[in-house]
């Protein structure tokens, strides 16, 4: 081999579908000369190499440059670009072009088949991409060196899958914002949450998109054909949501390499990766998917060209050089480009053609037409753009006033609005950004780049923010996953003093006693993960809490107002009807977290400690009780008080006179119309009585009457029979506390013994009602007020003369005053 020979530039073209190393190949083939460039489709894709190759051989040598950024340093040998962005008027001795079957896009090949043609290093250039342009290649560029490298895993196809049953690490992918949009809000309810990722996206919110997943934060993503591109993902498995998509000129079906190029990010290294479809998307063929695994399309059969030769001597003269036809076959004219559309609207601007009569101006115009469509608003705003750009251009002193783009910037400066607003916002800040970076075009070029930058940081930080608050539940994912890891697995838990439930240092919810509250913000699958992992996180700590209930002393336990009982503040159990109202039963409720056999020992404690509370509340009863036992005759009394809550409606039977001694030191009280407890008719035990009153009836227990009251009018909230329950009896328009009534009545009876007796002086006020309401409540008790022959009221009894034969206790009752307590005992 000649010398001549050994130094020829090197052409090489290597081939091969997704995962094969390609990229990493051409990186390193870059890295091993002296300087070098490679060109990418996207901007998305420069940046995330030249991270890469800046942290392995530091800042200061590596250059990033694309429409918006241009990060240049002076000792930098090695350039990562856009493909439109290239420095191709320096010399480098690698040169590289990725995904260079773009070629055959109809919008951007033109740019692709320039650099095809001629993009050369000086020692080596490396043309990277997909199988089916080997033809063209072979036609084109003959002298290329042509390798084929193998897929480095297997792309196998497992057909169509609901969106529940996806697996993890998947990629969904869709073809517009509004179906990203919906699939990532129904996958954020049902397996809690996804990464977006989308062509307009900045490569910062990208970047923090991406990390989230790879994290594994969140174990799905939802995706444009953007990740098709070359992105580097841990994914497992592509789900295709759609098959067709809007091209900027028509809606259409994927091609068959266009669906490999996007599956084949499915596997990555030696890790296989599955694909197939998703959603309302059709099943694939078994022809389509079987060409997708084996990697074999056809190939192409033409390139897009766009004549790069151009005439600048007149307006009409550029115009139709951008229109000439190939003059090779195999290239042909592909669409026309934005920057070919901006100069064909400007041209019919009778201002414009005025201003071009020098190439050099004609020149300008060209560029500022070249200025890229990020916004691609669809109407004529954008050609208005770059005409305003020349204009300021063309006229001294030949540059756009910082003051002016600084201006444009602060309008854009928000990062308030929904996704779309922000992502709008971005595509101005990029129209700007590519502006500030174009040599000689802006005063205080610096300041405005990094202006551009900050700005375009902060909407991105923004939009990353508002992409998690809308799709990223991140505790639910987080414990769906680590749930799904094995049923075994031991999750990291713990609860609080005050109750709080922490899992895997997500807080979710808090126990009550044995109750399990899940956080409120929690819904749909998160309420599900929230349970699923408390269950778990509860295994331990239920019984550790039934065996410290058990346990605990009575000062732990109290009765609520509703009838529940709680311990250490929370409810766990409530009263329910027993045999008799002291003796009322405790439920504790079923739940989540306890068993039969830990109800029963929680049961059993609030039993034996309620049992007590009772005994203790209603000592004389008890003590009455066992009274009895020695003597049979006060057996009925005490059952009678027992289902009175302490008062018998009623006189007391004749055979209990010679026992009122010993009723007396049992602290019960024998009256005209009834037989009580006068102690169980203070405040302090009214709570409970109230509360067993009700239980006994399954009531709710009704709101207790005003303590130390005497009389009270008659409450329409209270149920039938609660006044009398507690103790109150229905005199005229008032209720008179029994034992205050009783009194009354007594000491009335015997002043009117022997006939008429003047009125007691402040008997109103002893009963507790006003004087205009003493006649009726005089009359309820059986006393009448009459004129005396001077003028002044005197008492009289209601029965005069001979009285009729005494009748039975109840009977009588019925018709005295205390008719209610008598109707309150029957019902009983």
């Amino acid at each position: 081999m000649t010398g001549a020979e050994t130094e020829r530039p090197r052409l090489r073209a290597v081939l091969g579908p997704t995962n094969t190393g390609k990229t990493h190949l051409a990186v390193e083939r870059m890295l091993a000369h002296a300087t070098g460039v490679i060109g990418f489709p996207l901007r998305l894709l420069a940046r995330e190499t030249y991270d890469r190759v800046a942290a392995r051989v530091g800042q200061g040598r590596v250059a990033l440059v694309t429409g918006e950024e241009k990060i240049v340093p002076p000792g930098a040998r090695w350039f990562c670009c856009t493909v439109e962005a290239m420095p191709l008027e320096r010399r480098f001795d690698f040169v590289a072009i990725d995904e260079i079957q773009l070629c055959a896009d109809p919008d951007r090949g033109h740019v692709f088949t320039d650099r095809l043609l001629h993009a050369r290093g000086t020692s080596e250039t490396m043309l990277l991409g997909a199988e089916t342009i080997r033809p063209l290649l072979r036609r084109l560029v003959p002298e290329a060196e042509l390798e084929t490298r193998p897929r480095l895993s297997r792309l196998s196809h497992t057909g169509p899958a609901k969106l529940t049953r996806l697996p993890p690490r998947s990629a969904i992918v869709a073809f517009s914002a509004a179906e990203v949009y919906a699939i990532a809000e129904a996958v954020r309810r049902r397996r809690g949450g996804c990464a977006v990722v989308m062509g307009r996206l900045s490569p910062r919110t990208r970047n923090a998109q991406v990390a989230m997943y790879q994290a594994k934060e969140v174990d799905f993503l939802v995706a444009t054909d953007a990740i098709g591109m070359g992105l580097n993902m841990d994914i497992s498995h592509v789900a295709f949501a759609s098959l067709a998509k809007f091209d900027g000129h028509r809606s259409r079906a994927l091609h068959a390499p266009e669906l490999a190029q996007i599956a084949g990010r499915a596997g990555r290294g030696m890790a296989d990766g599955t694909f197939g479809t998703t959603g309302t998307a059709p099943e694939l063929s078994p022809e389509l998917a079987e060409a997708i695994e084996s990697h074999r399309f056809e190939p192409l059969d033409h390139l897009y060209w766009r004549n790069s030769a151009l005439d600048f001597s007149s307006l009409d003269a550029l115009l139709a050089s951008l229109d000439r036809p190939s003059p090779r076959p195999g290239l042909v004219r592909g669409a026309d480009a934005a920057d070919h559309l901006a100069l064909a609207s400007l041209a019919r601007d009778p201002q414009i053609r005025a201003a071009v009569a020098a190439p050099e101006l004609l020149r300008l115009l060209w560029e500022a037409c070249q200025v890229p469509d990020y916004r691609r608003l669809g109407d004529d705003s954008h050609a208005r753009l770059c005409g305003r750009i020349f204009h300021a251009l063309r006229a001294p002193p030949h540059r756009l006033a910082a003051a002016y783009v600084a201006g444009q910037l602060t309008a854009l400066d928000s990062t308030e609005g929904d996704l779309d607003t922000l992502m709008a916002r971005l595509s101005g800040v990029r129209v700007w950004a590519y502006i500030a970076s174009r040599p000689g075009w802006v005063e205080d070029a610096e300041t405005l780049q990094a202006a551009t930058r900050r700005l375009e940081d902060r909407i991105s930080d923004a939009l990353h923010e508002r992409l998690m608050a809308r799709f990223v539940d991140r505790r639910a994912a987080h414990l769906i996953r680590r749930l799904d890891a094995g049923s075994d697995q031991e999750l990291l838990s713990a609860v609080t003093r005050d109750g709080a439930v922490v899992v895997e240092g997500h807080a979710v919810g808090e126990v009550q006693g044995f109750t399990f509250h899940p956080d409120r913000e929690a819904t749909g699958v998160g309420r599900q993960a929230v349970l699923r992992a408390a269950r778990r996180a509860l295994a331990l700590e239920i019984p550790r809490r039934v065996a410290r209930l058990e346990a605990d002393g009575d000062e732990a336990f109290a009765l609520t107002s509703a009838g529940r009982v709680a311990w250490r503040g929370a409810e766990v159990a409530r009263l329910a009807p027993g045999k008799d109202p002291l003796r009322p039963q405790i439920v504790v409720p079923p739940g989540d977290f306890l068993d039969g056999a830990q109800r029963e020992r929680i049961r059993a404690r609030l039993a034996a400690w309620l049992s007590g509370v009772i005994v203790r509340g209603f000592a004389p009863l008890f003590a009455l009780r066992q009274a009895a036992e020695a003597e049979p005759a006060l057996r009925g009394l005490a059952h009678r008080l027992a289902e009175g809550l302490g008062i018998a409606a009623g006189a007391p039977e004749p055979n209990l006179r010679r026992h009122r001694a010993l009723l007396r030191r049992l602290g019960v009280r024998c009256g005209r119309e009834a037989v009580f407890v006068p102690a169980l008719l203070r405040p302090g035990p009214a709570a409970l009585r109230a509360l067993l009153w009700a239980t006994a009836r399954g009531l709710p227990v009704p709101p207790l009457p005003r303590p130390g009251a005497v009389s009270l009018a008659p409450d329409p909230a209270w149920p039938e029979g609660f006044a009398e329950a507690m103790g109150f009896v229905p005199l005229g328009p008032v209720l008179v506390r029994l034992d205050i009534a009783e009194r009354v009545a007594a000491e009335l009876a015997g002043a009117t013994r022997g006939g008429a007796a003047p009125l007691p002086a402040s008997l109103a006020s002893r009963l507790g009602c006003r004087s205009e309401s003493l006649p009726a409540v005089l009359r309820a008790l059986g006393f009448a007020l009459r004129p005396g022959a001077d003028g002044a009221s005197l008492l009289h009894p209601r029965r005069r003369g001979s009285r009729p034969a005494r009748p039975k206790p109840s009977e009588r009752a019925a018709e005295g005053p205390f008719a209610a307590l008598a109707a309150l005992r029957a019902k009983a």
